[in-house]
């Protein structure tokens, strides 16, 4: 089914978007509380990919009897260390990827402004060499086409809705993508 929205409808729908986060996201209390203070709905369901995600709720009196559930997903690391382990567990997170490259947007939000940095200084925990390290993150990151963005803790839950926020309404307004 496709679908055409006019601006009214779009904005409507916009209004209700809820962003969705992963039951296995941990130690988020961060961006829920962001949310919370924003006036942001969200809810908390398994997710297949990342760890956020956003929908539209139902809106039957526009003749929308379903939830619209978007075709876009973030991954959240909290620092640099974890991103690390990640890399290094590569089979799960390359398939992460994999799914991530199915959709219309997925990226990987790392909470450390100053990673990258972080990461060509070796200043980590993990012995993993530092050009090494660099040429995981580039290749897995051009192979699956997913940007991995450095963002202070305190503006990633900011960054999140952000993102989700604007990719759900482009998806809105340009018809036969929903």
């Amino acid at each position: 089914m496709r679908y055409h929205f006019t601006d009214s409808e779009i904005k409507t729908l916009a209004a209700a978007f809820t962003v969705l986060c992963d039951t296995r996201e941990q130690e988020n209390g961060h961006i829920t509380a962001w949310l919370k203070r924003a006036d942001i709905p969200f809810k908390r369901r398994s997710l297949a990919t990342g760890d956020y995600s956003i929908m539209a709720p139902a809106c039957p009196e526009m003749g929308l009897l379903r939830d619209i559930y978007f075709d876009a997903a973030i991954e959240r690391k909290n620092g640099v260390d974890e991103l690390i382990e990640t890399v290094k567990q590569r089979t799960r997170f390359e398939n992460e990827l994999i799914r991530g490259q199915r959709l219309g947007f997925f990226a990987v939000v790392v909470e450390d402004a100053a990673g990258y940095s972080r990461i060509t200084a070796s200043d980590y925990r993990s012995s993993y060499n530092t050009k090494a390290l660099q040429a995981s993150l580039a290749a897995l990151s051009l192979r699956y086409g997913c940007p991995i963005h450095f963002i202070p803790a305190e503006l990633s839950a900011r960054w999140i809705y952000t993102y989700l926020y604007y990719f759900a309404l482009e998806r809105l307004r340009r018809p036969g993508l929903i």
